[in-house]
C-alpha cells in the first residue's frame, strides 16, 4: 500500500484518538462479556447439570448469533452509521449479560447468551469502520491491530478478575457487577461518539430496499480480496477462540492434571501473547504488505505444529514447557485474523467497507463455532478423550489453507490494478 495521504483522507490525530477510544471502549466490555463463560464454562457445567455438548451449546449459540448477523450489522454500519450501531450493541449485549446472571434454568441461560451475541455482534465491525472514519488510510492495518489488542486486554479482564469474583462473590453477583460495565459505555456513546470528523461526511447512498441488499453483498462477495480475507479470518483465528471461549480451561484441567489456577495463568498467557504480537504484526503489515500472506501462513502452520505435538506427547501429559510455547503460539492467532481485514479493506471502496469487514468476520466465528461443536460432541462420544475431540482443529484448518493457495493470485492481481487506479485518480486530483 502506498503512504501517501490521500486527498479525502481523515486527518487522524488526538481527536480522532479521543472518539476511536470511545468506540473501542465498546468493544472493550463486549469481550469481556463474551469470554466471560470461558472462565466460568465448569461451574456452568455444575450450575445448569450439563454435560460437555451441552455447555458447548452456549459457546456455539453465541457464536452463531455473531456469525449470523455479520453481513447484516456490514449494511447497518454502512446505512445508519457507528453511533446508532454501537449504542445498540451496548444495550444488547449488556442486557444479555444480566439476564444469565439471573437465569435459573438452562433454557433462560441459552436466550441471554444468543441475546448477548446478538449485541457483541455490532461492535466490532462498527469500530473497524470508525478506524477508517477518522485515521487516514495508511494507518489501516495497525489501528485494527490496536482494536484487536484492546479486544484482547477484554479476554484479560475476564481471564484474571471475572474468574476471582466468580469465584469469591458467587455467580450472580460476578456477572451482574460486571454488566454495569455495558451501562457505562452506552452512556459514553450517547454523549461522545460522532461518526466522522467534520468535512468527512460520507457521500448520501441510495438505499433501495432488498435490491440494495443484495448489490451491496455481491459487489463486496466479487471481489477476490473480500474472500481472501474470509479466509483467513477463518483459518487464523478460531484455534485460540476455541481455547479461550470454552475449551481451554477444562482442557489444561481434565487432560493436562493442571490445577485452576495454573490453568488460568496459561490462559492469560494466550492473551498477553495476543496483545505483544498484535503490536508486532501491525507494525510488519502497515509497512510490508507483502507479509500479510506469509504471517498468516506462517502462523497456522506453526500453531498446527504445536497442536500436533501436545496432543500426540507420548506421556500421560504434555510437560509444561510444551503447554507454554503451545498457550504462547495461540496468541498470535488473534492478530494474524486481523490480517484478513487487511486484505479486504484495499479491495472494496468506502461504501462497501462494513459489508466486506462483516463478511471477513464471518469466517473465524463460523470456524470457531464449527470447532466448538465438534469438540464437544467427540468428547461425549469418546468418553473425554481430548486427543480425538481437538484433532478437528486440523481438519479446519486444511480447508482453510486450501481456499487461501486457491484465491491468493486472483486477489493480488486485483489490489495491484485498484492500486494503480487510485494513483492515477490522485495524480488528476485538482489542487
Amino acid at each position: 500500500m502506498s503512504s501517501t495521504t490521500l486527498p479525502d483522507d481523515p486527518p487522524g490525530g488526538r481527536r480522532a484518538l479521543a472518539v476511536w477510544g470511545i468506540g473501542v471502549s465498546v468493544y472493550f466490555v463486549a469481550v469481556i462479556f463474551r469470554t466471560s463463560l470461558g472462565v466460568a464454562g465448569l461451574d456452568a457445567a455444575d450450575r445448569f447439570h450439563v454435560n460437555a455438548s451441552a455447555l458447548s451449546t452456549f459457546s456455539i449459540l453465541q457464536l452463531l448469533v455473531y456469525a449470523g448477523m455479520q453481513i447484516p450489522v456490514g449494511l447497518l454500519v454502512d446505512r445508519l452509521g457507528t453511533k446508532k450501531v454501537l449504542a445498540l450493541g451496548a444495550v444488547l449485549f449488556t442486557a444479555g449479560q444480566l439476564g444469565f446472571a439471573f437465569s435459573p434454568s438452562y433454557g433462560m441461560a441459552l436466550a441471554s447468551r444468543a441475546l448477548l451475541g446478538c449485541g457483541d455482534a455490532l461492535t466490532f465491525i462498527s469500530v473497524l469502520r470508525l478506524g477508517t472514519r477518522w485515521f487516514p488510510a495508511r494507518r489501516g492495518p495497525l489501528v485494527a491491530q490496536f482494536a484487536g489488542l484492546v479486544g484482547m486486554a477484554g479476554n484479560l479482564v475476564s481471564t484474571l478478575v471475572l474468574a476471582r469474583l466468580l469465584h469469591g462473590i458467587g455467580w450472580t453477583p460476578a456477572f451482574a457487577g460486571s454488566a454495569v460495565a455495558g451501562a457505562v459505555v452506552f452512556v459514553l456513546v450517547l454523549l461522545f461518539l460522532k461518526d466522522h470528523p467534520e468535512g468527512h461526511e460520507p457521500e448520501p447512498l441510495s438505499h433501495r430496499g432488498a435490491a440494495y441488499v443484495r448489490r451491496q453483498i455481491a459487489a463486496a462477495w466479487r471481489e477476490p480480496g473480500t474472500r481472501l480475507g474470509l479466509w483467513v479470518h477463518f483459518t487464523t483465528q478460531f484455534p485460540a477462540m476455541v481455547f479461550l471461549l470454552l475449551w481451554g480451561l477444562p482442557f489444561l484441567v481434565e487432560a493436562q492434571g493442571l490445577s485452576r489456577a495454573t490453568a488460568g495463568e496459561l490462559l492469560t498467557l494466550v492473551v498477553l501473547s495476543n496483545m505483544v504480537v498484535g503490536l508486532v504484526y501491525g507494525q510488519i503489515v502497515a509497512r510490508h504488505h507483502g507479509a500479510r500472506l506469509p504471517l498468516a501462513l506462517g502462523t497456522v502452520g506453526t500453531t498446527a505444529a504445536l497442536w500436533a505435538a501436545t496432543l500426540a506427547y507420548p506421556g500421560p501429559h504434555a510437560p509444561m514447557w510444551l503447554l507454554i510455547v503451545l498457550c504462547s503460539v495461540l496468541g498470535a492467532c488473534g492478530p494474524a485474523s486481523m490480517i484478513g481485514f487487511d486484505f479486504a479493506r484495499p479491495a472494496n471502496p468506502p461504501e462497501r467497507q462494513g459489508t466486506a469487514s462483516g463478511i471477513t468476520n464471518m469466517g473465524g466465528f463460523v470456524a470457531s463455532m464449527t470447532t466448538l461443536f465438534a469438540v464437544g460432541v467427540l468428547l461425549d462420544a469418546t468418553g473425554d478423550d481430548y486427543t480425538v475431540a481437538f484433532s478437528a482443529v486440523f481438519v479446519l484448518q486444511a480447508l482453510g489453507i486450501t481456499q487461501i493457495l486457491r484465491l491468493r493470485k486472483q486477489a493480488a492481481r486485483r489490489e495491484r490494478e485498484r492500486l494503480v487506479a487510485s494513483r492515477v485518480e490522485t495524480v488528476h486530483v485538482p489542487a
